[in-house]
């Protein structure tokens, strides 16, 4: 009788009920790393429209519409050499001599007295830093591509009025009118016409705030760190702080510039709107994401290091510096990298303390007025000419390469203190 029950025993891994269980586990296995594989490819695909996006219409946003003038200049009168055109005073000698006026004469006989009308009134400025930095061009006669009025820019894409199009479409045909590279969207300033407008300024501004961010936020948030995890004791006021300091991490950005704006624009009421109230505002939102992911990264670092160092003779201030902060700084980086990238895109606190006015020069310096990149893009996102949005898109790229460039020193820096035990 036990032989026919061996017999007729069936191992439990053989079960119909096991075989079922079994598939509907590998079933739940083969849709989770679905569900994941498709979030990762809508992830990857939302990111490649907007870069996508943001191409196409940046790509339009670094050239401008330009008009080809020749000026015949031993005719025009206009004189000069590299000892009277040096220096601030060589825009004015040229402005003296009639050099706008010669422009708008030499404009009328390349292009006509009705396309004449479509070069700024500004172009002249073009000329006269082209002969300021190379006075040669003074003894000849040159061939100068300068800035279209808005209205034809437009034109030639397609907007405007019919008569409008139908200059912008001759002139096209003609070769005297193109869309062309803008080298100077790269050195010039904000401007109220999409035409003159540059990123310099904000480019600028921006490396300025992130320098005093950085020198602020980075060693008083590893100093916090480091006291935090290795000497303040273990007590309720710790306890308070580390709590407060988490909170700060969660503070909406804008509290921030709240802050920067009773306190800081107090104390400097005449630095306002300058790369050091900025950075001493955005560094404050920084310094509790620096001191968290400092405290996370001193505390990873093996006990055994301590016990070694200690063994060997080394004093509790040799054990944090010569070993403990050397083997925390990769992890300190990365902390610094996410709340650096954070503050260079923040908008809101740099709107508190003032930096969304019009500076049409880039900063001498950190207490200069100055405007940032996040901002000048909100700017000029909120106009209603359609140059700026090209315009923008080309700032946003300029942004994106700017965070990568940063991002990149950090994570080389990272990799380059990287220590393995």
């Amino acid at each position: 009788m036990s032989d026919a029950a061996t017999s007729t025993h069936i191992a439990p891994t053989r079960t119909e009920a096991f075989r079922k269980r079994l598939a509907k586990r590998y079933a739940a296995e083969r849709r989770f790393k679905l569900a994941g594989l498709s979030a990762v490819l809508v992830s990857v695909a939302v990111l490649i429209f907007l870069l996508g996006n943001m191409t196409f219409n940046g790509v339009a946003g670094f050239q401008r519409a330009e008009l080809d003038v020749t000026i015949d200049f031993p005719s025009s009168g206009i004189s000069g050499d590299a000892n009277s055109l040096s220096g601030p005073g060589g825009l004015q000698t040229l402005q003296i001599q009639g050099l706008p006026d010669v422009v708008a004469f030499y404009a009328e006989q390349s292009l006509g007295s009705e396309a004449a009308e479509g070069l700024s009134t500004e172009a002249w400025r073009d000329v006269a830093a082209a002969v300021i930095k190379d006075p040669a061009l003074l003894q000849g006669t040159h061939q100068f591509s300068l800035p279209a009025t808005d209205n034809l820019a437009a034109a030639l894409k397609g907007e405007g009025t019919p008569e409008e199009r139908a200059l912008a479409e001759r002139l096209e045909a003609e070769g005297k009118l193109s869309n062309n590279f803008d080298p100077g969207f790269l050195s010039r300033a904000d401007a109220t016409s999409p035409q003159k407008v540059g990123i310099w300024g904000a480019l600028k501004g921006s490396i300025l705030t992130m320098i005093v961010t950085l020198l602020l936020a980075f060693p008083i948030g590893v100093l916090a760190a480091l006291y935090l995890e290795e000497y303040a004791p273990k007590n309720r006021w710790t306890d308070v702080i580390e709590v407060s300091i988490n909170n700060l991490a969660a503070v909406p950005s804008i509290i921030f510039g709240l802050l920067g704006l009773a306190v800081f624009l107090w104390i400097f009421p005449n630095f306002r709107s300058a790369p050091l109230i900025g950075g001493m505002t955005l560094a404050l939102m920084t310094m509790p994401v620096i001191v968290i992911s400092g405290r996370n990264a001193i505390k990873a670092v093996p006990p055994s290091i301590r016990d070694g160092a200690l063994a060997i003779g080394a004093s509790p201030v040799q054990v944090v510096f010569h070993h403990v902060l050397p083997l925390a700084l990769p992890g300190i980086l990365t902390g610094t990298i996410i709340g650096m990238a954070r503050a260079l895109g923040e908008t809101a606190p740099l709107l508190m303390i003032g930096m969304r006015a019009f500076v049409a020069t880039p900063p001498d310096g950190f207490t200069s007025p100055a405007t940032v990149l996040p901002v000048q893009i909100f700017l000029w996102s909120d106009e209603i000419d359609r140059g700026f949005v090209e315009r923008t898109s080309a700032a946003i790229i300029i942004l994106l390469l700017f965070l990568l460039v940063m991002n990149g020193l950090a994570i080389y820096l990272r990799n380059k203190f990287e220590k393995k035990w």
